[in-house]
């Protein structure tokens, strides 16, 4: 029995001898250049790395952002993390096969192809982060003012400019990095940008004014204003042509151009408005009613909602009225809420008058007649 289960004991050590053997040999198989083993540490590279990626780094770095967000001025933001974390995230992955790959010896052909591939990924990733980064930096600073709908007009108004501008940069940068000679490119882009900018002098000069209303902002999507003779409300603002909604329904467009080099007047961010208004009183009004007139109209413009009451003046002698000229602010650039306001006054004033035994004068003639008697003797 003893024999028998040494023998048993043997058969298995030596089983597993030839196991590892085996295995040993298995690892120490090549293949195109690299040993099987070094083919599994690279494997094990990447799977410990995408687990440390996903479980450490990721929520390590995002909790980093979110504290120097935190502490800076910039507004907190879960738009700003997704940026961060849809741009990390792909460079760690891109950076971690970068270190497992470095541990094979490949065919020159391969690392350059890597190369190249891993380039192009790198600068896609980085141009669309400054993209975001310069998008979300306008709609949370230069455009804070705005409504959330003007907002998103104004950035598709200027997000394809941008990324024009952050795509051309990036690739001549990707064709640098590959080892692209990129002076003649530019030289030539230059001569071929003097020769369309000589051809096409109206399509730029309307671009540019594009560009200078976009960043100066004298005009917004919705803004009610008037330009010259012209006067509608701000509804579309392209490249070429910026259109207004009038009055009376139509839709009005206009260059560019003729806006930028226009005067106009913006109602939309007038925070006040002035009103001036005359009332003539009949001739033979008292002094005494006279005094009193001054006073009963400030009463009235101060019990009026959303004004302010300036002054209120015996003015000048008309043709046929003792005229009053009276000032007073709307506190709110609403057209219709100053009519409404005009209209209470204007009626309070003609109650007012009429129990106080004043009256409001209209054009009158006065024709006065001698009558000369001749006597006549016979």
């Amino acid at each position: 029995m003893w024999r028998v289960h040494c023998r048993q004991n043997n058969q298995e050590i030596n089983g597993k001898n030839m196991n590892n053997q085996q295995l040993e040999t298995i690892l120490q198989y090549e293949f195109l250049g690299n040993l099987v083993s070094e083919y599994l540490l690279a494997l094990a590279i990447i799977i410990v790395g995408l687990l440390l990626i996903k479980f450490v780094i990721k929520p390590f770095i995002l909790k980093g952002i979110r504290n120097w967000i935190a502490n800076s001025r910039i507004p907190f933001n879960n738009r700003i993390l997704k940026i961060f974390e849809t741009t990390i995230v792909p460079l760690l992955n891109l950076g971690l096969l970068y270190i497992s790959i470095g541990n094979l010896t490949l065919h020159p052909i391969i690392n350059q192809t890597i190369d190249v591939i891993g380039i192009i990924i790198g600068t896609f990733i980085g141009i669309q982060f400054i993209g975001k980064i310069i998008e979300y930096l306008l709609a949370t600073y230069w455009l804070s003012g705005e409504s959330e709908e003007a907002r998103e007009q104004t950035l598709a108004i200027i997000s394809p400019a941008i990324k024009i501008v952050i795509w051309t940069i990036g690739f001549i940068f990707l064709l640098a990095n590959l080892g692209f000679n990129i002076s003649a490119l530019i030289a030539g882009l230059g001569v071929g940008g003097i020769a369309i900018a000589l051809a096409a002098q109206g399509i730029f000069q309307e671009l540019f004014s594009y560009f200078a209303i976009v960043l100066d902002r004298p005009v917004r999507i919705g803004d009610f204003i008037i330009v010259g003779d012209l006067v509608g409300s701000v509804e579309y603002i392209g490249i070429k042509t910026t259109r207004l909604r009038s009055l009376s329904g139509e839709q009005i467009i206009l260059s560019n151009s003729d806006l930028t080099s226009s005067r106009i007047r913006n109602y939309k961010r007038m925070e006040e408005r002035r009103i001036v208004f005359s009332i003539g009183v009949a001739y033979d009004t008292s002094n005494e009613q006279m005094k009193a007139i001054p006073e009963i109209i400030r009463a009235i413009i101060e019990q009026t909602e959303n004004t302010r009451f300036d002054r209120c003046h015996f003015s000048s002698y008309g043709d046929f009225s003792l005229n009053f000229e009276t000032v007073y602010y709307m506190e709110t650039a609403n057209y219709d809420a100053y009519m409404d306001a005009q209209q209470k006054i204007n009626l309070a004033i003609k109650e007012k008058f009429e129990a106080e035994g004043i009256e409001i004068a209209y054009p009158t003639q006065v024709l006065y007649v001698n009558y000369v008697t001749e006597n006549n003797s016979n």
